[in-house]
């Protein structure tokens, strides 16, 4: 049986975007990534009860689409799988560099946030350790860090800019004494990272009050 080879070759392809607000009055850029399964015409729509006259919403769809059930139907993306996983960090990250390049090279904002949901959280934080990029606030919402990423213990990001880990008390994905929830736990506290936990009420999504309140304390 002879051995098969696989090559890569780096070709281009088209992500979309999705944006809110009135870029030339905001202060603040917030960087979006959806979750799994979701496509940015709907996610965006989360973040429309915020001020757009002080934030501008830039919501990267996954480069991966996919039919949700079967072969035909409703469509979702994602940022990853486990397959060729490496490869699609690198793509990741090199798709979010050029997201930041585009709107900050427009607009001088005063504040840089991330927000991951989900999924997101992951690609948000790997990202975020890779860039070299200004970012003021992480905001880590009903997701995990990916427990392979390696930190880089001489990288200060990670210690000046406001870290917020928020989850719904009922979101089934981090119930009480889950793995998830329990496994992020010891891997925050293995890295000495201290971010504010905020709690609240619902379920496994975003909730604009909750969101306005963090981009209060971001300022």
């Amino acid at each position: 049986m002879s051995q098969v080879c696989i090559e890569n070759i780096n070709t281009q392809k088209t992500g979309r975007i999705a944006v809110h607000g009135q870029i030339e009055k905001s202060k603040t850029l917030l960087i979006a990534l959806h979750g799994y399964g979701q496509l940015v015409p709907y996610f965006i729509r989360k973040f429309h009860k915020i001020d757009s006259t002080r934030n501008f919403v830039v919501a990267p769809e996954g480069l991966h689409r996919f039919y949700l059930n079967g072969n035909s139907g409703r469509v979702g993306a994602s940022w990853m799988t486990k397959e060729a996983r490496l490869d699609d960090i690198e793509d990741n990250i090199n798709y979010l560099n050029q997201v930041y390049q585009r709107f900050v090279g427009q607009q001088k904002f005063d504040k840089i946030i991330v927000l991951g949901f989900s999924q997101g959280a992951a690609t948000a934080a790997r990202w975020i350790e890779k860039t070299d990029f200004k970012i003021d606030a992480f905001i880590q919402w009903a997701g995990v860090f990916p427990p392979d990423l390696e930190i880089n213990p001489d990288n200060s990001k990670w210690h000046s800019l406001k870290h917020f880990y928020v989850v719904g008390n009922q979101d089934s994905y981090f119930a009480e004494n889950s793995r998830d929830e329990y496994n992020q736990s010891a891997w925050l506290k293995k890295h000495n990272f201290h971010p504010e936990i905020i709690t609240f009420e619902g379920k496994h999504d975003i909730y604009p009050t909750t969101l306005n309140q963090i981009l209060e304390k971001v300022g």
